[in-house]
């Protein structure tokens, strides 16, 4: 989630279709479309793999501000706490953040190639790395936290966490679940114009359970397998359904930018930012804001930055702010990280690509989208559909993905093009096993249920 910063005001907000120019201002041309990749991890103690908590000598924000005065990313504070750090003009960059949990993210700089955003993961985590192991700490990737349970995890001191704490149980049963014990890798990926936004977003959309099952890597909780192959997933099922889910209306006729802000318009607000602090206005609507009618701030109208924030606050399966956020895949190894750009780049960045993947998902209906969502988390490739399973169906998308990539002809420095990314999936399918399945099968074989052998064994 976004981190906010103290600045100047931005304009007051004077109608809706001031938030629709918004929206419709990301497209851009094709020439300058990039990549940003998103990936979180669970941060864990050497010692005795406990999780780490925000405040010590050996917590989360001793490691920010051992990261800052290292290699001279700049601190974003909170209260006097460091929350983040930015590098927005590093070419290989971005913002290091926490999800409430004190889950490490790095939300990465809009690179042109998957070459290059290989060489930033592999950058970020050699020098926190470098860090951690001075600390102590280590990090997993993975989509649930393997052993941990609520009670033993701590709020960072950000305080829109804590109105989204308080809020949260009062819609769905895993709200607090996704908030403290997930981790995820997504990428966001730009838009040429209205009709480029939608196909795009159409066909994420309906090919998301298709990461979600390729990327399947949460199949333990509190130490013990869970029967699923993605609980993450499981999780997001449950978790507030105002702002969560396959946004059924983006394949209706007549779906564009304002359709998207009118959704949005409707979804409960957390939060309003004013004087270097957060309201908490949960449950409240941005319609009702826009009018000057909020309770906790009657005449206040709300600004672009409002606008902005409450974007970041809703959680579809794809995200639309000035750019589409892939948001399906549990988090996973450095080859599972890179992939994931790489599967969906090949699959929407390329026309040829884009028009195939529209083709194989234009007779899906609704009900069948819901009900592969539904299933996969639980199932993963194993998932039917159609007098079979996903498996094959997820080989005809990674097809279309090489292709695309392959066309697209972005040669690193050793000449190799982007397909190179995708060879973890290829794997994946044909042993016909999810990082999951191998993590259980490692479980219940070498490790002989010592779940200790995880932290060993898997970590980043």
């Amino acid at each position: 989630m976004s981190t906010r910063v103290s600045g100047p005001q931005s304009p007051i907000v004077e109608s809706r279709d001031e938030l629709v120019t918004y929206l419709e201002a990301g497209s851009k041309p094709e020439t300058d479309w990039s990549i940003g990749t998103e990936h979180e991890k669970f941060g864990f103690n050497v010692k005795d793999h406990s999780p780490v908590p925000y405040y010590g000598d050996r917590g989360i924000g001793a490691l920010l501000d051992a990261h800052h005065q290292r290699f001279g990313w700049q601190p974003i504070r909170e209260n006097g706490n460091v929350i983040a750090l930015s590098c927005l003009d590093c070419p290989k960059g971005g913002t290091i953040s926490l999800e409430p949990g004190g889950q490490l993210e790095l939300s990465g700089a809009p690179l042109a190639t998957i070459h290059e955003t290989e060489e930033e993961l592999r950058q970020h985590l050699s020098q926190v790395g470098e860090v951690a192991r001075e600390l102590g700490i280590g990090f997993l990737g993975l989509g649930f936290s393997p052993t941990w349970t609520l009670d033993e995890l701590s709020l960072v001191p950000k305080e829109r966490y804590r109105i989204m704490m308080r809020y949260m149980p009062t819609r769905g049963g895993h709200g607090l679940d996704m908030m403290f014990r997930t981790a995820t890798v997504q990428v966001n990926m730009d838009f040429g114009d209205e009709a480029d936004m939608v196909q795009k977003l159409r066909v994420a959309l309906a090919l998301q359970p298709v990461a979600t099952a390729l990327f399947a890597n949460s199949p333990f909780t509190e130490g013990k397998p869970n029967g699923f192959q993605s609980y993450r997933a499981e999780v997001w099922r449950d978790t507030d359904p105002d702002r969560t889910g396959m946004l059924p209306f983006a394949f209706e006729d007549g779906m564009g930018f304002e359709r998207y802000v009118d959704y949005a318009l409707d979804v409960p607000m957390y939060f309003v930012y004013r004087d270097d602090r957060y309201i908490d206005v949960a449950g409240a609507s941005f319609r009702d804001f826009l009018a000057g009618k909020l309770n906790a701030l009657p005449g206040v109208r709300p600004t672009m930055d409002d606008w902005v924030d409450h974007l970041s606050t809703l959680f579809p399966e794809v995200r639309l702010k000035r750019f589409l956020e892939m948001r399906g895949a549990d988090a996973g190894q450095f080859r599972e990280l890179v992939a994931l750009p790489g599967l969906w780049t090949g699959l929407l960045y390329d026309r040829a690509a884009l028009d195939g993947a529209a083709s194989l998902i234009a007779d899906w209906t609704a009900e069948e989208r819901q009900v592969m969502r539904d299933t996969v988390p639980r199932l993963g490739l194993a998932t039917p559909f159609r007098g079979r399973t996903l498996l094959p169906v997820a080989r005809e998308v990674l097809t279309l993905a090489q292709a695309g990539l392959k066309r697209r002809a972005r040669l690193n420095d050793n000449g190799e093009d982007e397909t190179r990314s995708l060879k973890r999936l290829w794997e994946i399918l044909e042993e016909g096993k999810s990082p999951a399945d191998l993590l259980v099968d490692a479980y219940r074989g070498p490790w002989d249920g010592d779940i200790d052998r995880l932290f060993e064994t898997q970590a980043l």
